[in-house]
């Protein structure tokens, strides 16, 4: 028999949080003894590995990073991700190193879009095994959307315009490109017969596309494990954890390390931790 739900906490009357009137917790599930596989786990198929690079903004030998498939309410929303199947636990101590490099030099490149004061950089992955991590622009001058709602007010604010929304992405791509890698994304070009519409070489990512319809971050398929994966008999879903701070030949330059294996093929299964040994570089500038 479950006990009397807690009282709502204090953070539901803090300015930043998007929801007011009356509020209740919910019941919390019974704990279930096996947790179900994740995307990438046992038997269920990684949408990652087999996402092409078209489907990215920038890609590089080791990683890739990606936007949602349409605009949202944030400046910008991106996911950096590894190409191989590793989750962050899992990377060997040189792919480590450059995640450091490629988080720092990501949060550089958002933060330096107009309008952005502060880039959110989150990890949950309980709904992926591949190792994803998102990063969240939030507006500046925006200081209700300060701390850690802002995942959730990224679908409650009202889209971004799409013109903006595509610059922003090739600013992005064109930053992280000075270090290495290919950009994919490419500003708008106004149609001089219609100066009033937009069009852009950036490929659209459909519903049925293989990384999946992103819409949000609270909706994305990455961090929301649905009831239907559950094993039989188990009810529940489990919920995000907690927030911390397609081949390509080109290479990424996050560590500027070169590697004796070849880069990953999209659709193909990704090197193992033991097959990814990337020989030692020198560190490049973040």
């Amino acid at each position: 028999m479950h006990d009397t739900p807690p009282a709502v906490p204090d953070f539901t009357r803090w300015p930043s949080f998007p929801f007011e009137g009356d509020l209740r917790v919910k019941q919390l599930d019974d704990p279930v003894p096996v947790e179900p596989p994740r995307k990438g786990e046992g038997n269920r198929e990684c949408i990652t590995c087999g996402a092409p690079d078209e489907a990215y903004i920038w890609v590089g030998e080791r990683w890739r990073v990606r936007a949602m498939d349409r605009p949202t309410g944030l400046p910008m929303v991106l996911i950096l991700e590894s190409r191989s199947h590793l989750d962050l636990g899992d990377l060997p101590n040189l792919l480590a190193a450059e995640l450091g490099v490629m988080t720092v030099r990501l949060e550089r490149a958002i933060r330096s879009l107009d309008g952005v004061a502060r880039v959110h950089v989150n990890r949950w992955g309980d709904g992926s095994a591949h190792l994803h991590l998102w990063f969240l622009a939030r507006p500046y001058g925006q200081l209700q959307l300060r701390g850690t709602f802002l995942s959730l007010w990224d679908s409650i604010l009202p889209p971004i315009p799409e013109a903006k929304w595509r610059e922003n992405l090739a600013l992005v791509a064109a930053w992280l490109a000075e270090f290495g890698g290919r950009p994919l994304a490419e500003p708008p070009r106004i149609e001089w017969q219609a100066p009033s519409s937009f069009t852009s070489t950036l490929p659209t990512i459909e519903t049925d596309d293989p990384v999946g319809d992103l819409v949000s971050v609270i909706e994305a398929a990455e961090e929301n494990p649905t009831a239907e994966e559950s094993p039989a008999g188990i009810g529940g879903s489990a919920t995000a954890g907690s927030t911390t701070s397609g081949g390509s030949t080109a290479t990424d330059g996050s560590a500027d390390a070169t590697t004796a294996e070849s880069p990953a093929i999209p659709g193909q299964r990704p090197p193992s931790p033991d097959e990814a040994k990337p020989a030692v570089g020198q560190a490049g500038g973040a």
